[in-house]
């Protein structure tokens, strides 16, 4: 289980019940999961030159203990499965100070062609990669 992300609660991101929005959740765990992918080989560049992309085909989230402004928070990334065209993954968002898991996501991701608009398989190298990240005990939930 790795850190993908670190940050804070701005005001901006708190709705009228002055809470974090659910739109900056997600956007957290979005950043979280580019670090992720980063980390086992599907980079900006590589998506670039190879005329690739990972595409979002289900996503799950719980929401768990409200985050206010000010509050510092670290998403946990874990690989669940890594299959030829899929990769399923969850981040755990939690509040710095207190270690409470604020809230949990499940991902499954789908590599494809971008200019085929169809799924393909992952490259070995980062399948291998994502694999040995797996953490299929992993609780999301703590």
């Amino acid at each position: 289980m790795d850190i993908t992300y670190r940050g804070t609660v701005y005001p901006w991101h708190c709705d009228h019940m002055g809470h974090m929005n659910v739109m900056w959740y997600v956007g957290k765990f979005h950043e979280a999961t580019w670090q992720l992918f980063s980390a086992i080989g599907i980079t900006p560049a590589y998506l670039r030159t190879g005329n690739r992309g990972m595409v979002a085909v289900e996503q799950n989230i719980s929401y768990r203990r409200e985050l206010r402004a000010g509050d510092v928070v670290v998403i946990r990334s874990a690989v669940l499965e890594a299959k030829a065209k899929t990769i399923r993954f969850c981040h755990r968002m939690e509040n710095a100070a207190t270690g409470e898991v604020c809230a949990t996501t499940v991902i499954t991701g789908v590599h494809i062609d971008t200019e085929a608009r169809r799924a393909v398989a992952l490259p070995e190298e980062h399948r291998a990669a994502a694999q040995r990240m797996t953490a299929a005990d992993f609780d999301p939930g703590r």
